[in-house]
């Protein structure tokens, strides 16, 4: 018996999405809040981007606007890189589990990071989808958002079209420019289709990475915080270079490794190769311009 209901399984494969609660102990959730704090803390200390990750790009990502009074850390790329308390929660956490039961048995890790919205954070992120940041043989790929913070209707939770993930994967190119977004008509034409997805913290949200979705500003007087991980089935290779590379990369987190390989048909565009500290930097038009990183 799994931990996932076949109703939930179903929802998951219907609508690409699912938010399932508890995929974190209280213990679990404590230590990824007070470490976030520390990192918010230090960022006080910082009036650029800061750190290096695998690749050579900054860590530590800082919306503009940010101060020693009024830091505003808006990601960390790869955490479980710098964090014990992330890396555990990475491998141990329900959420794979989760994938592994639906994506599985064999499951690898692909990436990591946590997005913050604080208070008043004018951070948005535009429509896109996330298996074209990062294309494999098949798209058995689940995005997981583990609430940090409560998630609610006010402070910017992530938006999605449900079913999305069963059509077309669209371009994330603008003249010549890979943009990170979809066309703005693609989502007008959905738009009385758009869901909120909103939780306790603790609770993670199971996203296929071919489902449209984005999130507007937190305009609250509360935090929004997820720590995003994305795994992928065990069988899949990639077919472009990891647009944030960690040394956990590709590492089996469940199951065996079979020695195979599996190919499903599709067609896109290839995405362009990381250059800004995050995406975010891309959508804003800045330096990010051909950066990839997702939501």
């Amino acid at each position: 018996m799994g931990l996932l209901s076949q109703e939930q399984k179903d929802m998951f494969w219907r609508d690409g999405v699912l938010v399932v609660e508890d995929a974190v102990s209280p213990d679990e959730l404590a230590a990824l809040r007070a470490e976030f704090a520390g990192w918010v803390e230090e960022s006080r200390a910082h009036a650029d981007d800061y750190g290096e990750t695998l690749d050579g790009r900054a860590r530590f990502d800082l919306q503009p606007g940010h101060s020693a009074d009024k830091p505003a850390l808006r990601r960390v790329q790869s955490p479980e890189e710098v964090s014990e308390v992330y890396a555990d929660t990475m491998r141990k956490a329900r959420t794979v589990d989760y994938c592994a039961e639906l994506i599985g048995p064999g499951v690898r890790f692909h990436h990591g990071k946590v997005n913050s919205k604080l208070p008043g954070s004018a951070t948005q992120v535009k429509w896109h989808q996330d298996f074209p940041f990062e294309p494999m043989t098949n798209d058995d790929m689940i995005t997981c958002l583990l609430f940090i913070d409560d998630v609610t209707l006010e402070n910017g939770p992530l938006e999605v079209i449900p079913g999305s993930h069963k059509g077309p994967i669209h371009s994330h190119w603008h003249n010549g420019v890979f943009t990170g977004a979809v066309d703005d008509a693609i989502v007008e034409a959905e738009r009385d289709r758009i869901v909120k997805c909103t939780g306790k913290a603790g609770s993670v949200c199971l996203m296929h990475a071919s489902l449209l979705h984005g999130s507007a500003p937190n305009l609250s007087d509360q935090p929004r915080t997820l720590y995003i991980t994305t795994y992928y089935a065990e069988d899949a290779i990639e077919l472009s270079p990891n647009h944030l590379p960690s040394r956990f990369t590709h590492e089996l987190v469940r199951g065996e490794a079979s020695g195979r390989v599996r190919c499903t048909a599709y067609q896109m565009e290839l995405p362009a190769v990381p250059k800004g500290t995050s995406f975010f930097a891309q959508q804003e038009g800045s330096d990010g311009a051909g950066a990839g990183a997702m939501m």
